[in-house]
């Protein structure tokens, strides 16, 4: 998926903030509530994205840079999901879908229908551009879209790599859960990840409860895609919103309260040591990178390649706008600087 912002922000971190009292005083880890903001994906009616990384307040969890969370979206009231050919470098987009089905083609020669409970995860390494869209028998289209940081050894790599995965259930006492990447609850992804990284869906059961062994050396972000009661060591999480815990927890207690099952996105892993300039589409370690990747995909360079078979919702190579390809926004007149992403601790806002 693209960032379709017009003028794409650095997202500086800052240091602020204190560990919440209250989970301290009650034995379990902090928490830190990340909320997320609205963003039109594009088109006509603009279907929105509720994004909850990167912010200012925190860019990464583990080496996840970006998560946006869409839906549930009536197909035929938003037009859905055209995102016409775009480019990416120094990362891994990973797509996971609750409802609908999307249409997938990059110009590693990859093309692929994402369907509910199916992992997508595409490399950039040096560059990539691909194209999302909606299937026409999509009625309603909800899920979520992850962007993961290379680190410097892979993300010069010349592949264009796709991977596939359909992970088994993993149930335990109250639930059920898909993990689709890295190891949790005694399953494991064979999915390659260049640093230590964990993902999957939860699914927790009305009134209960789930104490979830995890790596201390790991930080955590659980996305709360359904459930109004859910809470996280104790801390109440909204929908829509990441509840963060830093390194050093061995057991991570989730809790549904309320009367509905709960469904969650659990992200984590080592934290990112390397700092990044990421910028639109782009990951990248300098102002200079980012400037000469854009100048790449605006003059259609070799970097990117090509995407053959995009059909939009315009039709044969055209999205509901009538572009052919994405083009890059203007770059902000200043030096970007590196993300400077707090300490792997949460902090308390309040």
């Amino acid at each position: 998926m693209t960032n379709p912002e017009e003028n794409p922000d650095t997202h500086v971190c800052a240091d602020g903030g204190l560990p919440d009292p209250r989970a301290e005083r009650a034995g379990r880890a902090p928490v830190e509530i990340v909320t997320a903001r609205a963003v039109p994906l594009g088109g006509p009616r603009a279907m929105n994205v509720r994004r909850t990384l990167p912010q200012r307040q925190r860019s990464l969890i583990g080496a996840w840079c970006f998560i946006d969370h869409y839906g549930p979206d009536d197909v035929a009231s938003t037009g859905g999901m055209d995102v016409a050919p775009h480019p990416h470098t120094g990362l891994q987009t990973l797509s996971w879908l609750f409802e609908g089905a999307v249409s997938h083609i990059d110009s590693g020669g990859n093309s692929a229908r994402v369907l509910p409970g199916e992992m997508n995860l595409m490399t950039a390494g040096a560059g990539i551009c691909h194209s999302e869209t909606s299937t026409p028998d999509t009625g309603r289209l909800h899920g979520v879209q992850l962007w993961i940081a290379l680190p410097e050894e892979a993300r010069h790599g010349s592949g264009r790599a796709f991977e596939h995965f359909v992970p088994e259930p993993v149930d335990f006492d109250g639930g059920t859960s898909l993990v689709f990447l890295g190891s949790l609850l005694g399953s494991e992804s064979p999915v390659t990840t260049h640093t230590p990284l964990v993902g999957a869906e939860i699914r927790l059961e009305p009134g209960r409860t789930l104490d979830l062994p995890v790596d201390p050396g790991y930080e955590h972000g659980l996305l709360v895609d359904t459930g109004e009661a859910v809470t996280l060591e104790g801390v109440h999480v909204p929908e829509d919103a990441v509840g963060y815990t830093g390194v050093e927890s061995r057991t991570l207690r989730i809790a549904n309260d309320g009367g509905e099952p709960a469904r969650l996105v659990l992200v984590g892993g080592a934290p990112f040591a390397e700092e990044v300039v990421m910028w639109w589409n782009f990951l990248g370690r300098s102002t200079e990178e980012i400037a000469q990747y854009r100048e790449e995909w605006q003059n259609h360079g070799e970097r990117f390649g090509r995407v053959e078979g995009y059909v939009g919702h315009g039709g044969p190579g055209k999205n509901s706008e009538g572009m052919d390809r994405i083009p890059a926004p203007e770059l902000p007149p200043v030096r970007m600087r590196p993300r400077k992403n707090p300490p792997p601790h949460a902090r308390f806002q309040g």
